[in-house]
């Protein structure tokens, strides 16, 4: 699974809250109901769906997903080791 980055408006945000309902553990609301990441960039499954999911359900338009710059798929520590 590639990586995304998640990014709010904040100045687009109208606080309606379906980012956290959706996914609580990636989005919060500050005291006025303005989205607060939690993470800037999202790397399981499950959480990437959700976030995409948070994105579409925002009915400000506020939430932006997309690839994380310069990630490499493969491109990690194990890659090229073998077991013994």
């Amino acid at each position: 699974m590639s990586p995304v980055q998640v990014i709010a408006d904040t100045d687009r945000c109208i606080g309606a809250g379906q980012c956290v309902l959706t996914a609580g553990h990636l989005f919060d609301q500050d005291e006025d109901g303005i989205v607060q990441l939690l993470t800037g960039a999202v790397d399981t499954e499950g959480d990437v769906a959700l976030a995409r999911q948070a994105e579409h359900l925002c009915p400000a338009a506020a939430l932006k997903i997309q690839p994380v710059a310069g990630y490499v798929a493969g491109n990690d520590a194990t890659q090229g080791q073998r077991g013994a």
